[in-house]
């Protein structure tokens, strides 16, 4: 299957290195450029592509005001990963604030670019190398705490422990180790824990299982 990306960065010069990057996989085809934030929204109703690659820093709608209208906006069905030279842990914040399904810093390998848009087109999740759980944890007790969500009472008992489980920041098959079961029927939990909650993916399952309170920051 192929994956439609849309470049959205306010210099041409990495734009082009982005497509060459990508249209060098068989399996990944570049569908549009936009050079702001507004230009980028347009685009992605246009072309609804699987993932939007979306720099922070850009005129007019910067990538995280863009980020929180493509969220809010039920016709596009894109997935947002922010690309960025910055390191600060606030774009970070932000960023998963506003409903990004990925952060990659610009400087990353090739390999890891490629890797990102297949994985978040795959529905999956991702945060850089360089985002680590410590990261997640204080941008959850930085953000705007909820406790007592009423939409924890939908999930069954499981799923409540399988969401514990995966905002501490393991992977299908380490919560397929701990809990004794198979790896499809923890995608099968996954799935259903975001839909009942009606999240996007794994970042915002992990966003909201500590601002409701089910997760208290340290948690391992």
């Amino acid at each position: 299957m192929t994956v439609s990306v849309l470049l959205a960065d306010d210099q041409k010069l990495v734009r082009t290195g982005f497509r060459l990057i990508l249209e060098a996989e068989e399996d990944v085809d570049v569908v549009g450029e936009a050079e702001d934030g507004e230009q980028a929204i347009l685009a992605l109703r246009r072309e609804q592509p699987d993932v939007v690659l979306m720099d922070i820093q850009m005129p007019r709608l910067d990538g995280i005001a863009a980020t929180r209208r493509i969220a809010g906006d039920p016709g596009i069905r894109s997935r947002v990963v922010i690309l960025t030279t910055f390191e600060q842990d606030d774009y970070v914040f932000d960023a998963l604030r506003a409903g990004a399904s990925g952060f990659l810093l610009k400087n990353a390998p090739p390999e890891q670019l490629v890797q990102a848009v297949r994985t978040v087109a795959a529905g999956d999740a991702l945060l850089a190398p360089a985002v680590t759980k410590r990261v997640i944890q204080d941008y959850a007790r930085r953000g705007v705490r909820t406790p007592g969500d009423s939409r924890l009472e939908l999930l069954t008992e499981r799923e409540l422990d399988v969401l514990r489980r995966l905002a501490t920041g393991k992977s299908n098959a380490e919560l397929a180790a701990e809990l004794y079961l198979g790896e499809g029927t923890i995608k099968t939990h996954v799935s259903h824990v975001l839909s009942k909650l009606g999240l996007r993916d794994r970042v915002q399952a992990v966003v909201f299982a500590y601002e409701s309170g089910l997760v208290e920051r340290g948690a391992q």
